[in-house]
């Protein structure tokens, strides 16, 4: 598979955030989904209003989100709209949680660990999609960028479990409940970020991946006792490509000289995070060969 290409930008602004998607060279038409997290109450690394909404404002987006499986205060749709709010996304645009209403069943082709996937049913409504990702650590993947902004992200409260669970039960209670290979666990989430690529590919819509990599934490944006960042901001990148851009950004974790840089790399690797790179590359979803674009 020929590389990808990855661009980068060292400055985190709202100029170069538009910068480096128009640098892509792909225009997002139609009606466009810009899938960000909302944070969970409490949480501090969310994407700020102020860096993301020129953006947003120029391509006319509108937020997605899905709700959460865990309880707290975004696992039903009145409430995570109200903490959407509160982190100032409303005042950006409209912000549709797409598992509102519903969600609908997508296939995953050649999976090896879950039948189907389960999205907002609202991804219907939407003929492009921007991943929005702030790239960071999580304590169950490893990390989190734009695979699991996409795979998780996008899947229903419902999905979510059912991802969660490695396919066993869409019940959301009962997901964390059973014990899971840590594995598995990575490559249903690589399975179903190729399962929502394959979903807008069939119907010829297209997905831009964007990760913004600062206030990097050990912990995700959907932790509410989210720590302080641990190193200094990074910088931007982009690719058509979410494997490779995900993989650019393991690669900058790992090229850190950083005091806690060793930290966050113990914390990906203690979940088998990287992991999630090779299996998405292995079922067609991208490459992890890459070449490096600065602008």
């Amino acid at each position: 598979m020929p590389k990808s290409k990855v661009y980068f930008t060292k400055t985190i602004t709202p100029e170069s955030l538009i910068n480096i998607y128009e640098a892509i060279g792909v225009k997002l038409e139609g009606k466009i989904g810009v899938k960000v997290s909302t944070g969970e109450a409490g949480s501090k690394g969310y994407l700020k209003k102020e860096l993301i909404a020129p953006l947003i404002n120029k391509i006319n987006g509108t937020i997605i989100e899905c709700n959460t499986a865990y309880p707290g205060k975004r696992s039903k749709a009145k409430n995570h709209l109200k903490v959407a709010e509160q982190h100032g996304f409303t005042q950006i645009s409209e912000v549709d949680i797409m598992d509102a209403e519903g969600e609908i069943k997508i296939p995953i082709n050649n999976g090896k660990h879950l039948k189907y996937n389960l999205v907002g049913k609202n991804i219907e409504k939407y003929d492009s999609i921007l991943n929005l990702a702030h790239g960071k650590g999580h304590a169950m993947g490893g990390f989190g960028a734009n695979l699991k902004n996409q795979a998780i992200g996008i899947a229903s409260s419902k999905g979510k479990a059912y991802i969660h669970s490695e396919g066993r039960t869409e019940n959301t209670i009962m997901a964390f409940m059973g014990k899971v290979k840590q594995t598995d666990f990575i490559e249903a989430m690589a399975e179903a970020a190729k399962s929502v690529t394959d979903y807008l590919e069939k119907q010829n819509k297209k997905i831009i991946n964007i990760t913004v990599m600062n206030a990097i934490s050990l912990d995700c944006d959907c932790d509410r006792n989210q720590g302080d960042p641990i190193m200094s901001d990074i910088g931007i990148v982009a690719s058509l490509d979410p494997v490779a851009n995900d993989q650019a950004f393991i690669d900058m974790i790992w090229n850190s000289t950083e005091p806690r840089e060793k930290d966050l790399q113990n914390r990906i690797d203690s979940l088998e995070g990287r992991h999630i790179l090779e299996y998405a590359e292995s079922i067609g979803l991208g490459t992890t060969n890459y070449e490096l674009i600065e602008i």
